[in-house]
């Protein structure tokens, strides 16, 4: 009891210290957590903006890109001769709406300017483009896209065309885009409620339509000609509230991607963590609190149970030692009173020669002489089974492997026990298979887990009861099996889940120490098999010793 009051008194003095150690840190952690997340987490959303811009940016760059080279690829490998014909220009409008999205009609035009072969929606072919801007620019640089206008189709799209030199001859593959493609790209970009995204020329013109203020072609308040690739934030909007900005040009064409995103919604997730902060920390102090009660308590008590196991583990061992002292004394018994023994018998065989001689056969005494001789004989004989068998359990106790017959360890285990079955009046029943294989295992520790097993076996049955010892082949699972069963009165499912726990007893205080069956299951592990029990209040039980067939012994 006093050493449980120091235990106790232990446990308070940890809730003690593990308060005081952890509630300041907690709080200067949440603090921590408080500024820090802040900024960062701000830098992070103005992160994440320019990387999506920059993404989108490649995304749209990589589309003009490709379409570009597409009509290259075509200028350079078909001549204008080839082109120049309404089925050529068919075909190649089929091409392009099979391999790429966006197309709306394609044409072939002659160094005046004249539409020489034209296929799509749209009435064009003839039309002369001497003096449009466009035709000029590429005349001049090769390679053209246009901005988004309506042109002669009355529609909003923008055009790429590609300068040919063929000898002296040089002429243009051009072909229209569907603005729509655009939007399509932009529009994907739209983060939030109030989040919106454009294309924006150089003039100030939207090149897509904006999800809110403005109109495809229209002008939209953004600093275009001031404008810089990054992250910045201003106020925006008819009442003034602060926007998240990100604008970048492309490289393909001088339009600038322009990106804005409501801060409040995007730091609404950092708003509820500087909440959650203050309730987290509350929290924190209510779970420390109760924690430290909780494991404080645990500890003690752990500590606790494992004195009392301590204690009566020092008393076990004190009873194994004691145990191997009397298994050494056994040893040293057994081998002197075999010296005797065969003294005996060798005397009774002297005995037996002399009966045989005809004067003495010819004796009134004669036969209680002969039948004294046999006694003699038989009780010398069983002397020494017994002093065998204590030679056998006296026996070093690490595992061996030898050849095993399960039928001969029960039957000589039975032996020991024969005279304290007989005395509380229990029958053992053996059904042992005549047939059952030979198994590679040690016959000392089986013999004393057998012995073990049937010990609490006659202790369930107590009196007028049976113990029955059976062995059969499981040749579905290869495996020997010894089942000992008692008509004892059993055990519930919980008790029968702890019985292998060790120092779990059923016994009374100082009948038992829990050990047994808890040292048996582990030696039956070790020796590659299981041991299990089946069991039912006032049903008896029934323990099943299963061994490997094959050879197998766990180190």
């Amino acid at each position: 009891m006093k050493k449980e009051n120091e235990l106790h008194r232990f446990g308070l003095k940890i809730i003690a210290m593990t308060l005081g150690f952890s509630l300041v840190p907690l709080i200067l952690l949440g603090l921590t957590i408080y500024t820090q997340f802040n900024g960062t987490y701000r830098a992070k959303v103005e992160e994440n903006l320019r990387t999506l811009v920059e993404n989108k940016r490649q995304a749209i760059d990589l589309f003009l890109a490709e379409r570009v080279t597409q009509l290259k690829n075509l200028a350079y490998t078909h001549s204008y001769t080839r082109l120049a014909s309404q089925d050529a220009v068919d075909s190649l409008l089929n091409l392009f709406r099979t391999t790429s999205r966006g197309f709306i009609d394609v044409g072939v035009i002659d160094e005046q300017g004249n539409h020489t072969a034209y296929s799509g929606p749209y009435n064009l072919a003839g039309i002369n483009y001497g003096k449009e801007v466009w035709f000029h620019e590429v005349m001049l640089r090769g390679v053209y896209i246009s901005d988004v206008f309506m042109g002669f189709r009355d529609f909003p799209h923008l055009i790429i065309a590609v300068l040919r030199q063929e000898g002296d001859r040089k002429w243009i593959l051009r072909a229209t885009i569907d603005s729509d493609v655009f939007e399509s790209m932009v529009r994907a970009v739209r983060i939030g409620r109030r989040g919106d995204a454009c294309l924006v020329n150089e003039a100030g013109l939207l090149q897509t339509r904006p999800r809110f203020e403005g109109d495809l072609l229209g002008r939209v308040d953004v600093p275009v000609r001031g404008a810089l690739s990054g992250v910045q934030v201003e106020d925006s909007g008819a009442d003034g509230e602060r926007m998240l900005v990100g604008m970048t040009w492309l490289k393909n064409k001088k339009w600038l991607l322009v990106v804005r995103e409501d801060p409040s919604e995007q730091l609404l997730p950092l708003f509820k963590a500087q909440r959650s902060v203050l309730v987290l920390l509350g929290a924190g102090v209510f779970l420390i609190l109760m924690g430290t009660v909780w494991i404080a308590r645990i500890m003690t008590g752990q500590l606790i149970v494992a004195d009392r196991e301590k204690a009566a583990l020092d008393a076990e061992l004190l009873q194994a030692s004691k145990m191997a002292a009397l298994g050494k004394l056994a040893a040293g018994v057994a081998h002197e009173v075999n010296n005797p023994l065969a003294v005996i018998r060798e005397k009774a065989g002297w005995m037996r020669d002399l009966l045989e001689e005809e004067d003495v056969a010819a004796s009134e005494n004669f036969r209680e002489m002969e039948e004294a001789v046999l006694g003699i004989e038989a009780h010398a004989d069983r002397a020494g089974n017994v002093v065998q068998r204590m030679l056998g359990f006296a026996r070093r106790m690490e595992p061996v492997r030898e050849q095993v017959d399960l039928n001969s360890v029960l039957t000589r285990t039975l032996a020991f026990l024969e005279n304290e079955a007989r005395f509380r009046e229990i029958e053992i029943v053996t059904e042992l298979d005549p047939g059952l294989p030979a198994i590679i295992s040690d016959t000392a520790q089986l013999q004393q887990v057998i012995l073990n097993i049937l010990n609490n076996a006659i202790d369930a049955v107590d009196k007028h009861g049976t113990v029955t010892v059976r062995s059969f082949l499981d040749s579905d699972a290869g495996k020997v099996v010894a089942s000992i069963s008692d008509t004892g009165s059993g055990m519930t499912a919980d008790v029968a889940g702890k019985i292998f726990d060790p120092f779990f007893s059923t016994k009374k205080v100082g009948e038992g120490t829990g050990l047994g069956l808890a040292i048996s299951y582990t030696i039956i592990d070790k020796l590659g098999g299981s041991l299990r029990v089946l069991s039912e209040p006032g049903r008896g039980a029934t323990f099943f010793i299963e061994l490997p067939v094959t050879e197998h012994v766990n180190p």
